[in-house]
Parts: C-alpha cells; sequence; structure tokens
C-alpha cells in the first residue's frame, strides 16, 4: 500500500479557494491513478475527482465541475486538489487515495490518506 498525507486544509470564506495537497511515500508514485474523496459528519464519503497515472484524463463529480481541478506532480509524488469558487457545502474532511486503476467508487480505492479538514464560512 501506499502511504499518504494530505496537507493544506483549512478554514476560508465563501467564494474563496485553497489547494490541497497530498504526498505520497511510493517511489513509484506514477503507476497509481489518485482520488480525491469527501466525507460530511454521519453521511458516506464521496467521489470529488481522480485522474490518471499520466494526470491527462481527470474526472469531477458534477457538483465540483468548473470550480476544482486535480493535478499531480509525479517528480514530486504529489496530487493536489485546487479548490475556487468554495461554497459551505464543501465543508467536508478531504482525503486522497490512490490505487492501481482510477475510478470513481470509494471501494475500488486501496490506500487512503488520514484526511485534511475544509471549512467555508458563509
Amino acid at each position: 500500500q501506499v502511504q499518504l498525507v494530505e496537507s493544506g486544509g483549512g478554514l476560508v470564506e465563501a467564494g474563496g479557494s485553497l489547494t490541497l495537497s497530498c504526498a505520497a511515500s511510493e517511489r513509484t508514485f506514477s503507476n497509481f491513478a489518485m482520488g480525491w474523496f469527501r466525507q460530511a459528519p454521519g453521511k458516506e464519503r464521496e467521489f470529488v475527482a481522480a485522474t490518471t497515472w499520466s494526470g491527462s484524463r481527470p474526472y469531477y463529480t458534477d457538483a465540483v465541475k468548473g470550480r476544482f481541478t486535480i493535478s499531480r506532480n509525479n517528480a514530486r509524488n504529489t496530487v493536489y486538489l485546487q479548490m475556487n469558487s468554495l461554497t459551505p457545502e464543501d465543508t467536508d474532511v478531504y482525503y486522497c487515495a490512490a490505487d492501481s486503476f482510477i475510478s470513481t467508487v470509494v471501494g475500488a480505492y486501496k490506500s487512503w490518506g488520514q484526511g485534511t479538514q475544509v471549512t467555508v464560512s458563509s
């Protein structure tokens, strides 16, 4: 499994931006598809965005299309989630995940980070 550590969460006003980072320990990071998910208390974890090993085919849930951008730097073993035009509905714990194949399904990913809290105030 890949060790993943998220960072970059915090408190931001509605309309603001944040960039989340997820650093991987695995030297073969470039072999993995990466995903971002989020979860609110008492709710199921849900898909946000994912990218293939090359970063050339990003996928987004409809709620974040046009506002969020997933990218990766394989030389730095890091995947990013740029979040713009944030709303209070984006308040969640955000998790990154890694696996051999890209997917929008939580259960498809074997490696997970510990999560980072994003809070958007109105």
